[in-house]
């Protein structure tokens, strides 16, 4: 799984190419479908923009005026949880489902069945929100997850393509911890297990995928414009920094308040700090498209000494290092990821123009912002509306500019 694979489609998928279809391009797209239904990043990507761009409003209105949604949750769990397996899983499923026919030379999801998979999350949404039975809730809620396992698994063990079996076995996760959180809220769970586990889930893909396609990027981004310093390529430091890294989210987990654990956690986030060190990111500053992604992996290890820091020092709100990890290292991967794969995959160049710069600069604002609020004293509640504000206009940035790219078919030539 390489970087370029993951986040363009310029391969093509042998099983296309040998079937001839008449009704499908030469990358396996259906023709006679919308362009929206033709790849997984289409909807998902679009879909993941608007949900994070107006559920973080409806959860400071539901803050501040002390409403409570008519669905299963009360207002903060309804947030976290819409935050994790609305918006997150939506990308996940855009990205993951993208980047499977490249891994595996299948032909992608797309037209009724990826239709269906769409629904299948919107339902959740909706039932989230408005179905007051939990136990209906949770049925409705788990068909979506459920469903883009089984699907990637399938394709997986399909395709043989044993070295991404274990991206299959974080989404398994993922949706495991959906059913977890839907359990605590039926008070048959531990409390903030099914959280831990998904950001411990996602935190892991974000370190393994966010290795591969980091390096690569930044390489093929200075050798196309004549430097001779290139990142580090894979070696043993690289393979202790995931080691300790998982070692640590095990931990976190398992045992979220151990002196152990916030040791682990430390020392996850300065290997991970060293192993960005060899990327060469600052010779990169010039392309901000390339940037993101090193800022993105840099959040990832701070939001680790910050986890870390906040269990072996009390002066450090466990709030804000959770959202070091959430607003912060998701948030900011989330976008670099959403933006450079929506332009390859639709024909243009990948390179930033000022909405996108835009769309960087206020969700990197956002994030310092929630994590500051929990700091402010007096300032908390405007601090936190403000950094709620930036994260999700960037997110209804992307949603406005990227969106009718989406929609439209792909660029030729």
């Amino acid at each position: 799984m390489t970087g370029s694979r993951i986040m363009t489609d310029r391969s093509v998928p042998r099983r296309a190419r040998a079937a001839g279809d008449a009704s499908r391009d030469g990358r396996g797209r259906v023709l006679s479908v919308p362009p929206i239904l033709q790849y997984g990043f289409r909807p998902f990507f679009f879909l993941a923009s608007l949900h994070a761009g107006l559920a973080i409003p409806a959860w400071l209105w539901l803050f501040y005026s002390g409403t409570e949604p008519y669905g299963p949750f009360a207002g903060l769990e309804w947030h976290v949880h819409e935050m994790l397996f609305g918006y997150l899983a939506a990308v996940i499923a855009g990205f993951i489902l993208t980047a499977v026919p490249n891994w595996t030379g299948r032909l992608p999801l797309s037209g009724g069945r990826l239709a269906v998979l769409a629904g299948l999350w919107l339902a959740g949404r909706l039932a989230c929100l408005l179905q007051p039975d939990p136990v209906m809730a949770m049925v409705i809620d788990l068909m979506f997850p459920v469903a883009l396992a089984a699907a990637i698994w399938r394709e997986v063990l399909a395709g043989r393509n044993w070295r991404n079996a274990p991206v299959a076995v974080m989404l398994t996760l993922f949706a495991i911890a959906n059913a977890l959180h839907h359990g605590e809220n039926l008070a048959i769970a531990p409390d903030d297990l099914g959280i831990r586990l998904a950001l411990g889930a996602v935190a892991m893909l974000i370190a393994l995928i966010g290795g591969r396609i980091v390096p690569s990027f930044t390489r093929n981004w200075l050798a196309r414009n004549g430097q001779t310093r290139l990142p580090a390529s894979l070696g043993g430091l690289d393979k202790l920094a995931l080691i300790v890294t998982g070692t640590a989210l095990v931990f976190w987990i398992a045992r979220p308040h151990a002196a152990a654990t916030g040791i682990v956690l430390v020392s996850s986030g300065g290997l991970l700090m060293l192993r960005l060190a060899r990327w060469r990111g600052l010779a990169a500053i010039a392309s901000p498209i390339v940037f993101v992604l090193h800022a993105g992996y840099g959040w990832l290890a701070a939001s680790m000494l910050l986890l870390g820091a906040a269990i072996l020092w009390d002066g450090i709100p466990q709030s804000a290092a959770v959202h070091a990890l959430t607003a912060g290292a998701i948030g900011i991967m989330t976008l670099a990821v959403m933006t450079r794969a929506s332009l390859g995959h639709t024909g243009r160049v990948i390179r930033s123009d000022g909405w996108t710069v835009a769309i960087y600069v206020l969700v990197t604002l956002g994030a310092l912002a929630r994590v500051a609020a929990p700091l402010a004293g007096t300032h908390y509640l405007p601090t936190l509306a403000i950094g709620g504000a930036l994260w999700s206009l960037a997110f209804l940035t992307f949603a406005a500019t990227y969106g009718p790219m989406l929609w439209r078919p792909r660029l030729v030539g």
